[in-house]
């Protein structure tokens, strides 16, 4: 199906919530998850109360009549009683706060006079006070891309809930390691009219947090939400997109199901849950506007002039990637991958006879591979793992191929041998695969082709293979 987004009105948001490689927001907490036993566990329960306007809130009464409890796992070391709320938060963490300030700057926001942090109403049980701690830092900014102009409302620095480890009908249990783990939340206006923009602006902030080299990545510690309406159609929040390729599915699947919501007269402002092929779930009613209220137990921060001066705002990757581009004669997607990778530039510099592409190659798309097609981790794989390789191929004939399976060997644990992944001579390549035409007689091309490559996989080149192939066969 075609989708005309202009006709349809679509207007999307995007929120971004990341983790910042710093102690916890409130006290000196590591921020490291932790599987250790627990020390002690916490009970909680949830009541709907009246706020001072005498009416209840809607999400929280929702909510209350689950008659659900939570159960909050301790872990001495990894949290305290400011995160069993037993305790007034300490000052707020310098080096995150910072952190946010930088990312703010870089999107050309206008910071605040000073900061008042905010108790944010959250109803479940992710947090054991019932509301979460953050603080507008900047308003205003904006980023340019190819569609138009993209504004940025605001820029936060927040907590981050308690880590969910089972939900059971009657209760959910957490544990308190995640609890207070400091976060950035930029938010976008709704100004992306198409979700290939969506993804693109996602795409941008993510690089903007990557180039201050001051916030976490890997699974759990980045969360993307979308705001998406079409006309006709109030907002709708979907939580968890964590997959940039997602974005376009899930806007245009949310489309549909709002068209489908007109169409039948059933249409409300809610919270959805993002399902992995990109649909959606209801979650929970859209909060109401009361559920933000001041923290009394921390004093507003005043932005003083010398502590921003003394704020040095980094290069932005783009920008750096240009560079890279030139400099080491790279393709753009691969001069992304390897800019950070804090191995590229030594061994390039070390192993001078190699070409600056096949060293990015070894370093990000290689692992890769072997994790997603051959199902091997290589998170343990070290420096000197990967020396060996670009060792080998210094001193060694060998075939491209060659480096993805001695690096699957070291991914294992399996001892380093070369001989294993030597090229066999030209003379006798050209001698067996003669043999193996003959024996094979009226074979495909493709069928030979693999018992060649089955027979020699990591010694032979495959240009090498097909050329001679269709010397014998024709």
């Amino acid at each position: 199906m075609v989708l005309d987004y202009k006709a349809l009105g679509l207007k999307i948001g995007i929120e971004v919530h990341r983790q910042i490689e710093s102690h916890k927001l409130f006290c000196a907490c590591p921020s490291e998850l932790t599987d250790k036993p627990f020390d002690a566990l916490v009970k909680r329960t949830l009541h709907a109360v009246r706020s001072e306007t005498g009416q209840k809130d809607l999400v929280a009464e929702h909510e209350a009549k689950k008659g659900k409890y939570a159960v909050y796992e301790i872990v001495h070391g990894s949290s305290c009683s400011v995160e069993t709320d037993e305790e007034p938060v300490h000052p707020i963490n310098r080096h995150a706060l910072q952190a946010v300030l930088e990312v703010a700057l870089l999107l050309q926001c206008n910071l605040v006079d000073a900061i008042q942090t905010m108790r944010k109403q959250v109803l479940d049980f992710s947090n054991t006070s019932g509301f979460q701690r953050t603080a507008l830092v900047a308003l205003d900014g904006k980023i340019e891309t190819q569609h138009g102009k993209v504004g940025i409302a605001s820029v936060c620095i927040e907590e981050d809930s308690a880590r969910r480890i089972r939900t059971e009908p009657a209760f959910t249990v957490f544990r308190l390691d995640r609890l207070g783990i400091p976060l950035i939340e930029i938010t976008t206006q709704p100004d992306m009219n198409t979700p290939e923009q969506a993804k693109e602006i996602a795409s941008y902030l993510g690089m903007v947090l990557k180039s201050t080299g001051k916030f976490k990545s890997g699974i759990g510690t980045i969360r993307q939400d979308l705001n998406v309406s079409i006309t006709g159609h109030p907002r709708v929040e979907i939580k968890g997109v964590q997959d940039l390729q997602l974005i376009p599915t899930v806007i245009e699947k949310e489309i549909i199901r709002q068209q489908q919501n007109i169409r039948e007269g059933k249409i409300k402002s809610e919270v959805r849950k993002m399902q992995p092929d990109g649909s959606t779930t209801f979650l929970r009613p859209m909060p109401g506007a009361s559920r933000m209220y001041v923290e009394t137990d921390h004093p507003v921060i005043v932005l003083e002039e010398k502590f921003l001066d003394s704020l040095v705002l980094p290069e932005l990757l783009s920008e750096k990637t240009e560079q890279f581009e030139k400099k080491y004669n790279l393709p753009p997607a691969l001069a992304r991958e390897v800019i950070a990778h804090p191995l590229f530039t030594k061994f390039v510099e070390q192993y001078t006879k190699l070409e600056t592409s096949f060293i990015a190659r070894v370093l990000s798309e290689i692992p890769k591979d072997i994790k997603t097609r051959l199902h091997i981790p290589t998170d343990k794989l070290t420096e000197q793992d990967f020396a060996k390789v670009f060792e080998a191929y210094s001193k060694e004939t060998l075939s491209k191929q060659a480096a993805t399976d001695m690096l699957a060997a070291l991914a294992q644990g399996h001892p380093f041998d070369l001989t294993k992944y030597q090229m066999i001579s030209d003379t006798d390549l050209e001698k067996n695969i003669k043999e193996i035409v003959a024996k094979n007689k009226g074979a495909s091309p493709g069928a030979l082709m693999g018992i060649v490559m089955n027979a020699y996989r990591g010694k032979v080149d495959g240009k090498k293979v097909q050329d001679l192939l269709k010397k014998y066969i024709s």
